[in-house]
């Protein structure tokens, strides 16, 4: 603590970061909370024959967050697969990602660098359909690209390792870059996987469309069934709650130490001015009792043992409050019975 009880510049800093980041983290957990509990509120409906009826009867046309799950199906063509024999999709994407290895000139490592140097992503239209295709009815899904919880299936995956001879590895220990090879892969959204959608239902003419909500909830495209859905989103959301209890009862403990600090300095004190008072009183009681003219003695006296002469100067306060047998007295640290600042030194005073 310094001067006055406040708290130091170290502990004021401490306590703000933790603060800000138990706010940010709370303001984090807030949002996944919501996100899980508007999962759970969502309206599951059925892949079949009603469902055209259901969105008939609903305000618009439009049921604002629904659960549907359904099979994927191409609408017109299908993607094929560069490397794999029938392998047909609707979303396809084919990445590079570099390997390298980059000498951390701090840790004295080598440590793994990945780097996408390509990536491209093809779509084509696709619907979901009951996984017994009989009831004719299908949904249009829009704007896949822009789903969370979207996993691709890796269909290729080929690791081409660079080819470095004597004067290449030379190179690279002095440029601290240490090529490892080139990771080509290929990801897809097979025809006839089986999918969630969590968004906008909407009857749009003759199409029934799965679009991204317009209430700020997120859309969701995933392999997963709804139950596991859900439960990843409420354990995203405990995940949270529990980081910001500790770092909230970090923020607490440090609170409580500084505000601890600032009660003992505040006890000292009043006990110090309590001291002074008792001094001042035996000061006067002493001085009614004495029959000393002018009270000259008295005035000189020790303020601790109020009968030797002051015969201290104490430094760097220049309090004169003290005689050599009471200073030798004083407990370590050694601090001036007026002030209470600590004492670097003391100079003998001499009466003349």
């Amino acid at each position: 603590m310094e001067g006055g009880g406040r708290p130091s510049a170290a502990q004021a800093a401490l306590l703000a970061a933790s603060s800000a980041l138990t706010a940010l983290l709370y303001s984090v957990y807030r949002h996944k909370a919501r996100v899980a509990r508007g999962l759970e509120g969502a309206r599951r409906v059925r892949l079949d024959g009603d469902l055209r009826a259901v969105l008939l009867e609903a305000p618009g046309r439009c049921v604002p967050y629904a659960v549907i799950e359904g099979v994927v199906r191409s609408v017109k063509e299908t993607l094929s697969s560069q490397f794999v024999e029938n392998c047909k999709g609707v979303i396809q994407r084919l990445t590079l990602q570099e390997h390298k290895m980059v000498w951390n000139r701090t840790t004295h490592l080598w440590n793994d660098y990945e780097k996408i140097i390509h990536q491209r992503t093809n779509t084509t239209l696709f619907d979901l359909v009951p996984p017994e295709d009989g009831s004719g009815v299908t949904v249009r899904v829009m704007k896949p690209l822009d789903a969370a919880e979207l996993s691709l299936e890796t269909v290729y995956e080929k690791f081409h390792p660079s080819v470095q001879s004597f004067t290449d590895v030379i190179g690279h220990y002095i440029s601290g870059e240490r090529p490892k090879g080139i990771q080509e892969t290929e990801q897809m959204l097979k025809v006839g996987t089986a999918l969630t959608g969590v968004g906008e239902l909407v009857l749009d003419n003759a199409t029934i469309k799965l679009q991204p909500p317009k209430q700020g909830m997120p859309y969701y495209l995933s392999t997963m069934d709804f139950e596991s859905l859900l439960h990843k989103q409420e354990s995203n959301a405990r995940f949270w709650k529990i980081l910001t209890a500790v770092f909230g009862f970090a923020t607490c403990a440090i609170l409580f130490f500084i505000l601890r600090k600032q009660y003992r300095h505040h006890q000292e004190r009043r006990h110090l001015k309590q001291m002074q008072d008792e001094f001042r009183q035996a000061q006067e009681r002493l001085m009614r009792e004495m029959n000393v003219e002018g009270g000259e003695p008295l005035k000189n006296a020790c303020v601790v043992c109020l009968s030797n002469t002051k015969s201290c100067v104490f430094l760097e306060c220049g309090h004169v409050c003290s005689c050599s047998e009471c200073y030798q007295a004083l407990p370590e640290p050694k601090r001036c019975p007026i002030c209470r600042q600590a004492i670097s030194r003391v100079v003998p005073l001499y009466n003349s």
